[in-house]
């Protein structure tokens, strides 16, 4: 079974058990979505930065500007591009998260700007909670999700 082509209970339509928020993962790691408003985008750039090395094995999937602006910074890292999240990019993460294929969303919002897109913005962390899936909204959450992630790998790899 890949990824894509996961199993779904006959009569609920859920993810299988050991799907989406329970670590579950593709033969690269981690799926996590990386999303950033665009007053957040430089925080976001430095944090993959700061978090390189236990990015790098993971897949990693971006809204599109978002991807644009990780991959221009770092273009050694595979960052998988949706839509720009107002044209259809934060629908298409939930959707992810929705069919089991995320395991974790890292998203910095900006808190002050009106968003037109708000609506989906919300739908996503909708769906994160929903499903399960770690959010961090700021860098001092994403921090603390990428220490566990770096934890994990350094154990698979022992």
């Amino acid at each position: 079974m890949t990824d894509i082509d996961q199993e779904q209970d006959p009569e609920t339509g859920e993810a299988a058990p050991g799907e989406a928020g329970t670590g579950a993962t593709s033969s690269a790691g981690l799926r996590i979505g990386l999303v950033a408003h665009d007053s957040r985008k430089e925080a976001l750039v430095g944090w993959v930065g700061r978090w390189h090395d236990a990015l790098a094995p993971q897949e990693m999937t971006a809204t599109g500007t978002t991807g644009q602006v990780v991959r221009d910074a770092y273009p050694d890292l595979a960052v998988h591009r949706l839509k720009s999240g107002p044209l259809g990019g934060d629908q298409q993460m939930g959707a992810l998260i929705a069919e089991g294929r995320l395991d974790v969303l890292i998203f910095f919002m900006d808190p002050l700007t009106p968003m037109p897109h708000d609506v989906d913005v919300k739908a996503l962390l909708r769906l994160a909670v929903l499903y399960d899936v770690p959010v961090a909204c700021n860098p001092a959450t994403a921090d603390c999700i990428a220490a566990g992630f770096a934890v994990i790998g350094r154990r698979q790899a022992e």
